[in-house]
């Protein structure tokens, strides 16, 4: 017989949707919105700083970041994300979740104002600091990504937990959408103050000395959603779950939830007692015991997000070939350094406003109505069909009266990653560990999603290059080129629907009953719904 479920957690699982769901998303939503302002913001200004800090005289395009400086300034956040994810994860688990929550927040306002205080003006010494504190900026925001999705996963209900933890992540894209608008108003503002030729018409004159404050003034915002949203987050009481079934104090956890749920719980000593010693409950992250009973869910689970990461991140390299193809972003040696951010930022914007954003709020709508598993494999697959019609044919798409339909398939690339394993990759992991190992293991599956990133990001800026050394990039080797890049993607989409099979659907299910801390010592447990599939993907 499967135990009786904690009267606290089962108010939790029916609790109809009210306003402390709805709080809860904002407050754990604003710190996912200052992550994704955070992390992508960089790259709307790198070919400033490559304007500013590497300009050569006499040099017939605008100055560029260095392969090795580019690669430290955009990946260096994403290092510090993978140590973030991992320490943060494990210690939401040891100290608690509200506890590390504030911890979190507070890294990140004070490194989003200190990347834009890099210090001095020599090139080596201003990339430098900006990487240092790009890497703890990025070590914060790490944080938020476990410790986030456990904490709306333990206080969703049954019914609609997976669109409420979806719509926490799904705050990333107006977070991308902020930061392009940001960067657009700061970059008009400065444009019309300060009045400056094209490059190709004076070089010198065409970066103004204002410039240098536009990408400070761009990464110093970032700290202010953060900062706005550190007094509710630490307004907000522990979980139930981590209070009743990690620190055992059922009292504290039936006192919290009352207030939250406006309902009279009584506090269980006696059942939480009972759940915590009895035998085969009390397995570790290294134990034989996880290892039969989680083992493949979390290979399912970083193995996915390590594979869909490495084409969502890859993709942002075709985004500077397919803005000038279409007349977004003219020649750099066209325009001012002021002139260019303006352009990015809005061709970025666009491109978040019609396929990012909607991707994900169609998963929020209906992740609770046709699954997390079926939402992921159409993902991919799609992911998959698209990649491959943009590769094969890939010099049929080069001609200019064949681009406008290279954007549709590539904006649907987008689409198809947030409406698919974008979204799902971060909802599973936060739904299928027991409520002690979970913080822990979303930061694994998160931390393989952020390698993923590193080898999208930059593995793939390397090989897309072409062999012609007239058409790669300056200071670059040659590479397969992009047709045999987006190839490789490809396959590795369709690697993402085979992996896809080791992760269990999770849909109306209580977190209880799919992490198995309400089976007796037989292992048996309540009746799953018909037509589900078999959560345990190994007999315990």
């Amino acid at each position: 017989m499967a135990r009786e479920q904690l009267q606290v957690l089962n108010a939790l699982d029916v609790a109809k949707t009210q306003l402390y769901h709805f709080t809860a998303i904002v407050i754990a939503g604003m710190g996912f919105f200052t992550d994704a302002y955070d992390l992508f913001c960089i790259s709307l200004v790198t070919k400033l700083l490559g304007r500013i800090y590497y300009h050569h005289e006499n040099a017939l395009k605008p100055g560029t970041l260095p392969p090795n400086v580019s690669a430290a300034v955009n990946g260096v956040a994403f290092c510090g994300t993978l140590a973030g994810q991992l320490f943060f994860g494990w210690l939401g688990d040891k100290l608690g979740r509200k506890k590390v929550y504030g911890m979190t927040l507070m890294v990140m306002v004070i490194c989003s104002v200190a990347s834009g205080l890099s210090f001095s003006d020599k090139p080596k010494a201003v990339m430098a600091t900006l990487c240092f504190f790009r890497f703890w900026l990025g070590f914060g925001i790490g944080g938020d990504y476990p410790l986030s999705a456990t904490i709306m996963s333990e206080y969703a209900n049954k019914k609609t937990r997976g669109a409420f933890i979806a719509a926490v992540f799904a705050m990333q894209g107006f977070g991308i959408l902020a930061g392009g608008m940001v960067a657009i108003i700061i970059s008009a503002a400065f444009k019309s103050a300060f009045p400056a030729p094209a490059y190709e018409d004076n070089a010198i004159a065409s970066t103004v000395p204002q410039a240098d404050y536009v990408w400070r003034l761009i990464l110093m915002f970032g700290a202010l959603p953060a900062a706005l949203t550190y007094y509710w987050r630490m307004k907000m009481p522990e979980t139930a779950r981590y209070t009743a079934l990690v620190a055992k104090n059922a009292k504290q956890a039936a006192s919290d939830m009352s207030k939250v749920l406006q309902v009279e719980i009584e506090a269980e000593h006696e059942k939480i007692e009972k759940i915590v010693i009895e035998k085969g409950n009390d397995f570790g992250l290294f134990s034989k015991r996880f290892l039969k009973r989680h083992g493949l869910h979390l290979l399912g689970t970083t193995s996915t997000w390590f594979l869909l990461d490495i084409a969502f991140y890859s993709q942002n390299l075709f985004q500077k070939d397919i803005f000038s193809a279409i007349g977004w972003i003219p020649p750099a040696k066209t325009m001012n350094a002021l002139e260019e951010v303006y352009r990015i930022a809005r061709a970025q914007t666009l491109i978040a406003l019609c396929s990012t954003v909607p991707g994900y709020w169609f998963t929020v709508a209906l992740i609770d109505r046709i699954g997390r598993f079926a939402i992921q494999l159409m993902g991919f697959f799609f992911m998959t069909v698209f990649m491959f019609a943009l590769a094969i044919p890939y010099n049929h798409w080069t001609h200019r009266e064949n681009r406008i339909g290279f954007v549709i398939m590539y904006s649907l690339t987008f689409f198809f990653a947030n409406f698919g394993p974008n979204s799902t990759t971060f909802v599973v992991p936060a739904e299928i560990f027991p409520a002690r190992l979970r913080s822990t293991c979303h930061g694994i599956s998160a931390a393989a999603g952020k390698a993923g990133a590193m080898v999208g990001a930059f593995g793939f800026l390397y090989a897309a290059q072409p062999k012609d050394p007239s058409k790669r990039d300056a200071g670059y080797p040659a590479g397969i080129g992009v047709k045999n890049s987006l190839i490789v993607l490809g396959c590795i989409n369709a690697l993402g629907m085979v992996f896809t099979m080791l992760v269990p659907e999770s849909k109306g299910r209580s977190l209880e009953e799919m992490s198995g801390e309400n089976e007796d010592e037989n292992g048996e447990s309540e009746m799953r719904p018909q037509g589900s599939r078999d959560f345990r993907t190994v007999p315990v």
